[in-house]
């Protein structure tokens, strides 16, 4: 989809922007099963905004943003602060590393099914040496019963897995977008690199949430890279990552994460600099009053136009 908003009049312009808010995340994914990019000049951040006591900022208005590129100034175009209805992919990993914590992963996508709302949209992949559709998006609580067949073996395509996932986000007409990653980090057989996964979901705006499935039988040093993946997947996309996998803390993070996705910012802008270099642009997300925190994603690559 290529856009330009140049030569226009102020009023024409607007509805040009208007219209491609609602027409833009519609838009089919690419073609070529090996590049995700958006050749618009419309870039769309979420964001978190948080008080010292990590409790959800609301009310806050499109004044109280400042959004930089590469450190200058742009342009807000589009604000919304509404609740409004997410669509998320869960990543269950189902690969031989994973061993008894595939059942802990299992009950982990029912728990976050509990927690939805109407309108919200939700589907399920499972990956090991391939990545395998294990449930369609759906409002439903229920879940399909290819869930309770997934076993532990095989080979590792976690950025493969990823990939597919923001391809089929991109495809989704929702604003708000995740993918949640039960996984314990150790990829070893994908055809993509962590970086193009990482590109394919910014290129979806897609949050990335992930969760640290490690079995604590592997070593110290193991269970720190793998950890360290998951942790840049989700610091760079401005999600989170959830580091104990078991318990009350787990129904606690995806508790939070479902009423997250519900209230976040979204804010777009169109970048002064225009040119689809393929370069990677710096992003920063403002905001004008103390002692709040934001989270959202630390950049995205100006795809060069095809």
């Amino acid at each position: 989809m290529i856009v330009t908003l140049q030569g226009r009049t102020t009023l024409h312009r607007s509805l040009l922007v208007a219209s491609l808010v609602l027409s833009m995340a519609a838009a089919a994914a690419s073609q070529d099963e090996d590049v995700i990019s958006v050749d618009s000049t419309l870039v769309v951040l979420n964001a978190t905004v948080r008080d010292k006591n990590a409790r959800h900022v609301s009310g806050l208005k499109q004044t109280n943003f400042s959004i930089f590129e590469n450190g200058v100034e742009q342009p807000i175009v589009t604000f919304g602060a509404e609740e409004t209805p997410f669509a998320a992919v869960i990543l269950i990993d189902s690969s031989g590393s994973m061993g008894t914590n595939v059942s802990l992963a299992r009950s982990a996508a029912i728990k976050f099914l509990d927690g939805l709302r109407p309108d919200d949209q939700v589907a399920i992949y499972r990956f090991d040496s391939k990545v395998a559709l294990v449930q369609d998006f759906s409002a439903s609580r229920d879940v399909s019963e290819k869930i309770f067949d997934i076993r532990s073996y095989g080979m590792t395509v976690l950025y493969d897995a990823i990939y597919k996932a923001a391809q089929e986000l991109d495809k989704r007409p929702e604003r708000r977008r995740a993918i949640i990653v039960l996984s314990d980090g150790a990829d070893t057989q994908s055809g993509r690199s962590s970086d193009r996964a990482l590109r394919a979901a910014m290129s979806a705006n897609a949050v990335i949430y992930t969760v640290d499935m490690s079995l604590r039988t592997e070593s110290a040093a193991s269970i720190r890279q793998n950890r360290g993946v998951l942790e840049n997947f989700a610091e760079r996309s401005g999600g989170r990552f959830v580091e104990s996998p078991g318990g009350f803390e787990m129904r606690d993070a995806f508790e939070s994460i479902v009423n997250e996705l519900g209230v976040l910012y979204t804010l777009g802008y169109e970048p002064l600099n225009d040119k689809k270099d393929g370069k990677w642009r710096a992003l920063e997300l403002r905001v004008n009053r103390p002692g709040l925190t934001i989270r959202t994603r630390k950049g995205y690559t100006a795809e060069k136009a095809r």
